[in-house]
């Protein structure tokens, strides 16, 4: 198996389903999310063909995305079949595209190196000036207003609560997105991610503010 190749292929297997995604999970978060994998696996030395390799398929099966999931997983699997990949490697990053989610905060702590770098790459790219617009584009495109005072933040929610409960862009920032930086796995991810988080503080600070016609 030539890796290199591999990530090659697999790019190119992604970016044709992912391309034309409007609801926040397009190629481009999925190119950002591979790139921060890659950056973090580095400082923290981790195995970067299976970093890579879990980012660039992590949104593949995601419940999120697709109506059948488990089907969507034989596809994964089979994908992993024709580029050659060694069972061990096979199942580290199909165990780590699995169980990355966040599920609202009902996700499992990952405890390889590997799954914590593409967790913390995942999250990274929720929070900040990125992870803002990319909320306004989920709600937009499941159809969520942007914000209502009389919808009240939820608090805990099991699974499909957090999946098919109301709420709105807003409320995300503190159902999820506020949330996420104490979650942060590695060294590098929590520092990258107290910037971004501040970043959303002032955002959200500033939204109240024009929202209540404070000047």
């Amino acid at each position: 198996m030539n890796k290199e190749q591999v990530l090659v292929n697999t790019e190119q297997y992604v970016k044709a389903i992912h391309e034309k995604d409007s609801s926040g999970h397009d190629w481009f978060h999925i190119q950002r999310v591979t790139s921060l994998a890659e950056t973090i696996g580095k400082l923290e030395g981790a195995d970067l063909f299976i970093c890579k390799m879990a980012a660039y398929l992590h949104d593949v099966a995601d419940e999120k995305l697709c109506e059948n999931v488990e089907e969507q997983k034989k596809e994964i699997e089979n994908w992993l079949h024709t580029q050659n990949v060694p069972n061990e490697e096979k199942e580290q990053i199909l165990f780590i595209i699995h169980n990355l989610s966040y599920k609202g905060g009902n996700g499992i702590k990952l405890e390889s190196i590997e799954g914590q770098v593409v967790q913390d790459a995942d999250r990274l790219d929720a929070l900040g000036a990125i992870g803002i617009a990319r909320t306004f584009m989920y709600a937009g495109h499941h159809g969520d207003l942007m914000y209502d005072p009389n919808i009240p933040v939820r608090e805990k929610m099991s699974e499909k609560e957090y999946r098919q409960g109301k709420s709105t862009a807003i409320n995300h920032f503190y159902e999820k997105l506020l949330k996420l930086k104490t979650t942060l796995n590695t060294q590098s991810g929590k520092r990258l991610a107290a910037e971004r988080h501040d970043f959303m503080e002032q955002f959200l600070s500033q939204f109240h503010n024009e929202w209540n016609g404070k000047i």
